[in-house]
């Protein structure tokens, strides 16, 4: 098949659907973010100790990951188009029950129904974001991706406005949230048989047009997603410990207060959204294996200056570091459904829970240590985790990345 038969039958990129998957993402992962961005006002209210901040996070973290390989394994061989919209009505409950959450207990209940919402969001809401891509699958992940962790930056200055003046019951007020975000996924859902059946009509040409492609070994799959895996283990344990404890190291260390702190959580945050989307632009054009290498290595000169570094530096530091680290996501997720192409919802699941599910180990791990030995002491540990990106040396080689632009 020729070069202009191949571009005829690719896909159109449906910016529409990407930007309000994106919002939808912004909006769940927003509602997320309030349980970290909370911790200070519950651990007052509890009196909570490092460990039990730890628990709730890995809660939190577990429901939300275990159910996601299944979601998308299901909708793998039977598209749910709407089950998006269920999993907020999870969410949605979560939050109202977290905000009038009167023991310990009812917390860990309240943030495992937030987990599960997302877990149920995630799988399909991915396949949407390849479906709509148009070919142009880092720059939709990467936008898919913003608004996540715009989301996620979001939390700790609601919460610094929000939640600190009006307690913990003002949670219940971002149930709105879900209300908003259950409306955009309907509309979504009715347009995925459309963009699908012409997503499967262009892989299809594309297949033609490349006879004799072999398909991945099970070898080379096995090993690519092994190594991704640790990869992305290091990158979340060196993240969680900034969602759960940074405003905690700098209350401790420099002295600021909650809604300073949480501001600082905030910068730290939507570096990360800035990164995600041009690690999935960038990736486009050099490669994946090669984004992979720069995020997850790169950052190892800053985070063993970091826990030495005075305010404004540390300020400077993270940020730099988040950039940088952010930025792998887009590549990891795409790279494992370039090894996998016909399991996207499973792929989607499998690291997005992975995320939740490595975030939350890492939570508790991180805080028995803090417990143990400090705040200050878990940064100088962590500084060391880029080391694990020296892994990349044997992610396979791809197609797709031999052929870049």
């Amino acid at each position: 098949m020729t070069t202009a038969v191949l571009s005829a039958s690719r896909p159109r990129t449906y910016l529409a659907v990407l930007v309000v998957l994106g919002l939808t993402h912004l909006l769940n992962d927003l509602m997320q973010s309030l349980i970290p961005a909370a911790y200070p006002i519950i651990r007052d209210a509890y009196g909570l100790d490092f460990v039990q901040i730890g628990m709730i996070t890995l809660t939190f973290q577990v429901a939300g990951s275990l159910l996601q390989p299944v979601v998308g394994m299901v909708t793998d061989h039977h598209p749910a188009p709407y089950s998006p919209v269920a999993g907020m009505l999870f969410t949605l409950s979560g939050l109202v029950a977290l905000a009038f959450a009167h023991s310990y207990g009812i917390i860990l209940v309240s943030v495992a129904l937030i987990g599960i919402g997302s877990s149920i969001y995630h799988p399909e809401a991915t396949r949407m974001a390849r479906y709509a891509a148009g070919g142009r699958h880092g720059f939709a992940q990467g936008l898919f991706q913003v608004g996540g962790q715009a989301g996620g930056a979001l939390g700790p200055v609601f919460a610094a406005l929000i939640i600190v003046p009006w307690g913990q019951p003002s949670l219940a007020w971002f149930a709105l949230m879900a209300l908003v975000a259950m409306m955009l996924l309907a509309w979504i859902g009715s347009q995925q048989r459309q963009i699908s059946a012409e997503f499967a009509a262009a892989r299809s040409a594309h297949k033609d047009g490349k006879t004799g492609q072999a398909r991945h070994s099970a070898f080379t799959i096995g090993l690519g997603l092994v190594v991704l895996m640790l990869l992305m283990f290091s990158k979340n344990a060196y993240s969680e410990s900034f969602r759960s404890f940074y405003t905690f190291y700098l209350m401790d260390r420099f002295g600021l207060s909650i809604p300073s702190a949480q501001m600082m959580l905030f910068i730290f945050l939507l570096a990360s959204a800035v990164g995600v989307l041009i690690g999935g632009i960038v990736g486009d054009r050099i490669g994946r294996s090669r984004i992979i290498w720069i995020s997850i290595l790169g950052p190892l000169p800053l985070t063993l200056i970091l826990p030495y570094a005075d305010l404004f530096w540390t300020g400077v530091l993270t940020v730099l570091i988040n950039l940088i680290m952010a930025s792998a996501f887009a590549s990891i997720l795409i790279y494992a459904m370039e090894l996998l192409p016909n399991r996207i919802g499973l792929i989607g699941g499998l690291f997005y829970g992975l995320n939740f599910g490595l975030g939350g180990i890492a939570a508790a791990i991180l805080g028995v240590l803090a417990d143990r030995y400090g705040v200050a002491a878990v940064y100088r540990m962590c500084s060391f985790l880029p080391l694990v990106g020296l892994l990349a040396w044997f992610l396979p080689r791809l197609h797709e990345d031999a052929h870049v632009r």
